[in-house]
């Protein structure tokens, strides 16, 4: 049973993967819009953009055969201290507004964009 409360402490996402047909535009759009620099690698004979946190890499833009964007299937939710400020970037790097900032009650706020790729994310500001 002890195994079971040290797996629920653990994220529950531990990876995520945005796919992309132009991995320099992506990367350039990201990086204005999140305002974090992203690094190149080649995983497995597929181009990645990787997303670094504090522990280190989180998910990546990535491009190849199986990858193709989309605004249909899971929706990523990418935590951000100011939704409107970055719905406003993505509108300046080249992106639309797909779901205006909405206050979701004790939760935060939400909203939501489109990528240079056509890939829909959402973005959650948490109160307080």
């Amino acid at each position: 049973m002890a195994e079971a409360g040290a797996a629920a402490e653990q994220p529950m996402i531990a990876w995520f993967e945005i796919p992309v047909t132009d991995l320099g535009r992506a990367s350039r759009f990201y990086e204005a819009v999140l305002g974090r620099p992203l690094t190149r690698e080649t995983v497995d004979g597929y181009a990645m953009a990787m997303f670094t946190g504090p522990a280190g890499p989180e998910g990546a833009l990535v491009n190849g055969d199986v990858y193709v964007p989309g605004k249909a299937g899971p929706i990523l939710y990418v935590r951000v201290a100011d939704v409107d400020a970055v719905l406003a970037r993505a509108v300046t790097a080249g992106g639309r507004v797909l779901y205006p900032k909405k206050d979701i009650g004790a939760s935060g706020w939400v909203g939501e964009f489109e990528d240079s790729e056509g890939n829909r994310i959402a973005l959650i500001q948490p109160k307080g």
